[in-house]
């Protein structure tokens, strides 16, 4: 299997991006069918929310990329990491959790 190479990741995260901006924008035409305060507000908060989840879990999910091809090549060499590896995955995995409460604090406001 071929390897991606860096352009091919950078466009899809872009086209990625541009599919939840749409997506946010689509929520700005009800919103303005609305009262004019909330309708300054609506479609914000939801490109704001899908943007703090999206790019965090895009984000972890590359770096959980790494973080897991080297943790099971320093398993294979020393069993014993197998704790420490855990701890780093942990660590990549955490990046999405912020990015799920950012969403929850920007929704509930």
């Amino acid at each position: 299997m071929k390897k991606l190479n860096g352009r091919v990741t950078v466009s899809v995260l872009a086209v990625l991006t541009t599919a939840i901006a749409l997506t946010g924008l689509m929520g700005i035409e009800q919103a303005f069918a609305q009262e004019e305060e909330a309708a300054s507000t609506g479609g914000s908060k939801l490109l704001g929310a899908g943007l703090a989840f999206g790019l965090a879990a895009a984000g972890a999910g590359i770096g959980l990329g790494f973080v897991g091809a080297a943790g099971l090549a320093a398993i294979s060499d020393n069993p014993k990491m197998q704790s420490r590896v855990f701890i780093f995955v942990g660590m990549v995995e955490s990046i999405a959790i912020y990015g799920i409460v950012m969403m929850f604090i920007i929704l509930g406001q």
